[in-house]
């Protein structure tokens, strides 16, 4: 009996054994196709945040070279263009001493019921922690403070080289981190995960510190403070952020005015200078070359070392002439702005010219970087004995140091700088700008407008000319947070979590040590995705971008339109979903796979055809109250909202966020001249009336910008309903997957262990 037992007891096991294997195969196969498809929905999201910001950076050049090219050929007295010439700082010719008269704190008191941070200089290591701890506590620290700690950073960055270097030999480990993009909880992640800056632990922050996140001030006191306290430990970058045209429109110079109303305008003034002087490249162990952007057939280490960086205040436009040199370190520095314009010249709001190409992408030959950049002992020691200057002693002793020691450096009065025409500048906008692609060449970046795109032929050739074996970059966002290309010799490292939406990456920092191999250290800073499987998290950050790629769509139906009905010839109102495809690539140049997205935009479709009339109505969004407007105008309006606030900023000269009624006509004229249409003055005169609610003469920028946004509330609602179920649905989806793989290994352990579990059942009977 206890042998038939036996028997019957393993035929049973086998048998439900077999069957717990065979479905244990069919749940993998579609798991994996399950798998397979949420990584398609992953990248063609990641497509269409990417796709948008591109083309939101690919505005904001061509705006500017579009007012570059009114600065050009206007006359002075125009008043196109003196709406615009102080963005261009044209009449800024002063010398430094006389800025420091500007920016002068000590007429700002701090009232007695501040509670905020109160700093005292020089700053020391208690004092930036302390700062830090403040700015995690949501407080704000006085403008006097903010003013003094910025002037304090200028003095410092004037003293400092194109190119920093760095030795790990003392620190034994060096930590870099990528764009932070105003996300201070980033910031405040990598601190507590890998330390605040010290003389133990070196940081090198590469580039675009500011910008979209809504705490760039923030960021910026915090690393400049621990800069001062660590003048040879701390080392920042400058990115292609870091530029007040940029922060126009990406939300830095709204930030700054709406935290500090009363001396925004000091402190953005300041830190303009601030990014002008800001180091290009850092170099660890002349091996390693830490850069915003990348690098270009082009780029030449020797010429960016001699540069004078301060006269590129926006890497988007060069200077128009170079002038004598400084008597020392402070004089002069601001001449190059002085632009030569002829009286009789006449310009009229026409368009601009096509953007020319590139004249620069022709091989040459580089000097050799470590020959020629490299410093002496004496050098290096002079440097650092500078930068302890301002950590070690008030700022008025180490000015007059400064000042006496570097006077009897400087280069005669008669000296004149070497004219390289725009080759210093193309370097610099390489830097800052350029991206890596997968074949050899080195290109224009047209995706985003500046810079160029280099292949791994440029980067090996650059690597072997200057003794390098890796280049480290930010600028791209990466999902992983980092990411290796050109046979793992350039790495693109992001640090700003959650860039698109929360979910949508993660952010990361490396560290590097004597050996020069990269320690990765990823992280998510917010509590919101802790707990969501994969699944959610694409659910999550589709929805968000399904919903802007609804948007642009829909404020694109007059050319939408146009295009479905000059391929539906007959009129009938229906199209293939190839053609549909198609048209809207045309339309919208965004590079995205249509074909993948129709079932995630399209509802319907009757044998194969799209009704395209009724897939509108499907888009169709929450329309502005102004409804005598001409609907092809308002969708005008609202598909460029990111360029009308950019220029009502510009037109805002005292940035009180008011601009006078003709102020608003001329804001209207300048981008009728720039979309190359007509906005009469009739539409212009609605605008006016149906803006300005409160009858005071004046258009209020945040008001009108409300007044044009599309908001597709009913959509909204109806996808965070559609949310829940979803997400419940993967919850049991993902228990299932669970509980399957959890049977099949409890099986497996039972046959390992049958002998084991027959005993059991016998001396149990027993």
């Amino acid at each position: 009996s206890k042998k038939c037992y036996k028997l019957l007891h393993h035929f049973f096991f086998h048998r439900v054994l077999l069957k717990a294997m065979k479905a244990a195969v069919l749940i993998q196969r579609w798991y994996r196709q399950y798998a397979a498809r949420m990584e398609v929905r992953r990248r063609y999201t990641w497509n269409i945040f990417q796709s948008m910001e591109y083309a939101d950076l690919q505005d904001q050049i061509k705006l500017y070279n579009f007012l570059g090219y009114l600065m050009d050929n206007f006359t002075p007295s125009s008043t196109e263009r003196n709406l615009i010439s102080h963005i261009f700082r044209e009449n800024e010719v002063c010398r430094d001493a006389e800025w420091e008269r500007y920016f002068s704190y000590n007429n700002i008191t701090v009232p007695d019921i501040y509670s905020g941070p109160r700093l005292t200089f020089p700053l020391d290591m208690d004092q930036a922690a302390h700062l830090v701890e403040a700015f995690k506590n949501k407080q704000q620290l006085h403008s006097r403070y903010v003013l003094q700690l910025l002037l304090e950073t200028w003095k410092l960055l004037r003293v400092l080289p194109n190119i920093n270097r760095v030795s790990t030999c003392h620190s034994k480990e060096i930590t870099i981190c990528g764009d932070l993009h105003g996300q201070l909880e980033d910031l405040l992640l990598i601190f507590y995960k890998n330390g605040m800056p010290s003389l133990e632990k070196p940081y090198v922050f590469n580039g675009d510190y500011v910008d979209r996140g809504k705490d760039s001030i923030e960021i910026l006191l915090i690393l400049f403070a621990f800069l001062l306290v660590f003048p040879g430990d701390v080392y920042l970058n400058r990115g292609n952020h870091e530029d007040h045209i940029i922060n126009l429109r990406y939300g830095f110079t709204k930030e700054v005015l709406n935290k500090y109303k009363l001396h925004g305008k000091r402190i953005l003034k300041l830190l303009q200078k601030i990014f002008s002087w800001l180091p290009l490249v850092t170099v660890i162990d002349q091996r390693v070359l830490i850069v915003h952007g990348g690098i270009s057939d082009t780029t030449d280490l020797a010429l960016i070392a001699r540069v004078d960086r301060h006269r590129y205040v926006s890497a988007l436009r060069p200077p128009k002439k170079k002038t004598p040199s400084r008597t020392n370190v402070y004089a002069d520095s601001e001449r190059y702005d002085e632009m030569i314009i002829c009286k009789n010249r006449r310009g009229s709001l026409t368009f601009p010219k096509p953007f020319g190409a590139r004249e620069s992408f022709q091989r040459r030959s580089l000097q050799d970087f470590s020959s020629t950049v490299a410093r002496t002992l004496g050098e290096e020691f002079e440097v650092r004995r500078r930068q302890a200057e301002f950590s070690l002693s008030s700022f008025s002793k180490s000015h007059r140091i400064l000042s006496s020691a570097l006077s009897s450096d400087s280069e005669p009065e008669s000296s004149e700088f070497t004219d390289t025409g725009n080759d210093e500048w193309k370097q610099i906008l390489d830097l800052l700008w350029s991206d890596p692609m997968s074949h050899d060449g080195c290109i224009p970046n047209e995706v985003r407008g500046g810079g160029c795109y280099w292949g791994p032929d440029v980067t090996e050739g650059f690597l072997n000319r200057h003794n390098l074996q890796l280049i480290i970059r930010s600028h791209e966002c990466k999902q992983d947070g980092y990411e290796f290309c050109h046979n793992r010799k350039v790495l693109t490292l992001f640090s700003a979590s959650n860039y698109y939406e929360v979910g949508s990456n993660r952010g990361a920092f490396v560290r590097l040590g004597p050996d020069l191999v990269p320690y990765f250290v990823q992280y998510q800073a917010t509590s919101m995705t802790r707990g969501l499987s994969f699944p959610q998290n694409v659910k999550r950050t589709e929805h968000t971008a399904l919903k802007v790629l609804r948007e642009q769509l829909f404020v694109h139906k007059s050319d939408l339109l146009s295009a479905f009905q000059e391929i539906d010839k007959e009129n009938t109102g229906l199209i293939c979903l190839n053609d549909w495809a198609s048209a809207i690539e045309r339309v919208l140049h965004l590079d995205l796979p249509w074909r993948v997205l129709h079932p995630q935009l399209v509802s319907s479709t009757t044998d194969g055809k799209l009704d395209y009339h009724g897939w509108f109505r499907d888009l169709a969004l929450k329309k502005p109250s102004s409804e005598h407007i001409e609907q092809t105008m308002l969708e005008t309006l609202y598909r460029h909202r990111s360029t009308l606030e950019t220029i009502f900023r510009i037109v805002d000269t005292d940035n009180s966020g008011l601009i006078t009624f003709e102020d608003f006509r001329q804001t209207l004229k300048l981008l009728s001249a720039y979309l190359k249409m007509e906005i009469s003055d009739e539409v212009i005169n609605e605008l006016v009336i149906s803006t300005d609610t409160n009858n005071d003469g004046s258009i209020d920028i945040d008001e009108f910008m409300e007044a044009f946004r599309l908001v597709d509330k009913s959509r909204l609602e109806r996808g965070k309903s559609l949310l829940k179920p979803a997400t419940d649905t993967f919850l049991s989806i993902h228990t299932l997957i669970e509980l399957a793989f959890g049977f099949f290994f409890f099986f497996f352990f039972l046959k390992k262990h049958s002998f084991k579990f027959s005993l059991f059942l016998e001396l149990k009977q027993q």
